[in-house]
């Protein structure tokens, strides 16, 4: 079987892997009921008119997570099916707030997850980094408590994230929250510009100095943003089939992807949360390329990014090792 091509994912959150089998498994070893006959109702549930419509679903689903093994399983489900699809390395998202908010201590998930995350090079072929996401829509202070209480963990986390419905949330309100996180030596992204304005966008790098932006998608409304995003090379972490499903875009056919490769923004292609979008990062790949009919170079280009936008700049000689993988891909050979 041809190997796909090396890339690496920057927007992937963990529990956002769950698919429908895990999903009832877990369940039945945790005494949940879900409000589901079976995996097939389960999945015909995976229709969303929009953000929140997913996100009810979303957090609904996560009450069958209770263990640390359940989310090494979690965890390591993802990762098998990602190295399939050609990920060398992942930076992997997770939600303390919407699991201590059930009960479930903080130290119990970043322990299930990092349990996984250390077999990951040898069992899959995957470094890995895990990024801790605040809850936008929740309190500043919930935020700052999460941090605080992320503390004794620090050894396992490479940096902080801003996700869940964004309207309403700017990134603003966070401001003291990603000060803290810096002083900790904490790397930093945000959520921006998925259905939130590209105010947003500016608010994420100006007032919380993040790295990356992840969606970044509605910058295309504002030209003089999109000059400052190709001079500075901030990168975007685009998630098309997410942006479809949630009705960002109408139809992939209209994703903004090519031309914004074309204005010379630093776009990655990612799977977001790939059991409810219909996609791993690879199968994403494979649509767009597709749909917006994509050549070998833009593809190669979208995965050079990948491991150029990523953190690895503890680790120079294995993006060095990744980067040359992406060059020395032979697309004749697949």
């Amino acid at each position: 079987m041809p190997l796909p091509l090396p890339k690496a994912e920057l927007h992937l959150h963990i529990e956002g892997t769950l698919e429908p089998e895990l999903a009832f498994a877990l369940a039945a070893r945790n005494g949940v009921t879900l409000p589901y006959a079976d995996t097939e109702e389960l999945r015909k549930a995976y229709l969303f008119s929009d953000l929140q419509s997913f996100l009810d679903l979303y957090y609904g689903l996560m009450a069958v997570l209770h263990t640390a093994d359940d989310f090494t399983e979690l965890a390591d489900a993802y990762l098998t099916r990602a190295a399939a699809q050609g990920v060398r390395h992942a930076e992997i998202f997770f939600d303390p707030q919407a699991h201590t908010a059930r009960g479930i201590p903080i130290g119990t998930v970043i322990e299930g997850l990092a349990r996984a995350l250390d077999g990951a090079q040898e069992r899959h072929g995957v470094s890995t980094r895990l990024i801790m996401c605040f809850l936008r829509d929740e309190s500043a202070e919930s935020a700052m408590a999460t941090l605080e209480s992320a503390k004794p963990y620090l050894h396992r986390i490479t940096g902080v994230g801003l996700d869940s419905a964004e309207v309403g949330h700017p990134p603003s309100k966070f401001r003291e929250v990603y000060a803290a996180a810096e002083s900790l030596g904490l790397r930093k992204v945000a959520h921006a510009g998925e259905e939130g304005p590209p105010a947003y966008i500016r608010e994420a790098l100006d007032v919380l100095g993040v790295e990356r932006i992840d969606h970044g998608l509605r910058c295309v409304e504002d030209p003089e943003l999109v000059e400052r995003l190709v001079r500075e090379r901030v990168p975007l972490t685009l998630c098309p089939l997410s942006n479809v499903r949630l009705r960002a875009i109408d139809v992939l056919e209209d994703h903004p992807l090519a031309s914004m490769l074309a204005a010379g923004l630093m776009a990655t292609v990612n799977s977001d949360d790939p059991a409810y979008f219909g996609g791993y990062v690879g199968d994403t790949f494979d649509a767009v390329r597709g749909a917006l009919g994509l050549d070998r170079e833009q593809l190669r280009t979208l995965a050079r990014n990948s491991f150029e936008a990523s953190f690895l700049d503890d680790d120079e000689d294995r993006r060095a090792r990744y980067l040359a993988e992406v060059e020395a891909y032979d697309f004749d050979a697949v």
